[in-house]
């Protein structure tokens, strides 16, 4: 597990809610020792039947501070994802959080390297690319992450048939807010 000075899912549902409060974050006060940089996916699932109600990320880091990125993040996931409606600061409490942290990228060259239960999975081809974070509802082969993450890069069903495109893999640290 990462050892984190803070659970990101915790400072996740703190930004959200000092948004709805005060129409702003102070991102000043979100600074920790020890912290580190990298890319980060903040979810929101619905309590009652864990649907998805919200999903953004970055799969590098482009903020000083992962705390930063994790804020940035649960903004974008609460306000900015373009599959749902804004959340309301009514439908905060009716939401969970999840935050996943991603390792390193590598290049895969042998798909028996992949595992859909560990990995996340970048599909890249010329400028296109799609990300599949690991462990999720329905996506249990290597296959079906591969073409999930094809088809959110844009490539055709012939292209994915093909499987011109290269594979990189990266591990992910997924804390909850449950988690101590």
């Amino acid at each position: 597990m990462l050892d984190l000075p803070y659970n990101p899912a915790w400072l996740a549902r703190e930004v959200l809610e000092e948004y709805f409060l005060r129409g702003e974050v102070d991102y000043e006060r979100l600074e920790f020792t020890g912290d580190i940089q990298a890319g980060s996916f903040v979810s929101l699932k619905n309590r009652a039947d864990n649907s998805l109600r919200g999903c953004i990320g970055t799969i590098e880091s482009c903020q000083d501070t992962l705390a930063r990125e994790v804020a940035c993040n649960a903004l974008s996931a609460a306000l900015k994802d373009p599959r749902f409606p804004a959340l309301t600061a009514e439908e905060l409490e009716e939401v969970y959080i999840t935050v996943d942290i991603l390792g390193s990228q590598e290049r895969v060259e042998d798909r028996g390297k992949l595992n859909p239960e560990e990995f996340g999975v970048v599909v890249v081809k010329g400028s296109r690319r799609g990300v599949l974070l690991p462990d999720l509802e329905g996506v249990d082969s290597v296959e079906r992450q591969l073409n999930i993450a094809a088809q959110k890069a844009g490539l055709s069903a012939r292209e994915i048939e093909r499987g011109n495109f290269t594979i990189f893999r990266f591990p992910v640290h997924r804390f909850k807010e449950d988690q101590q």
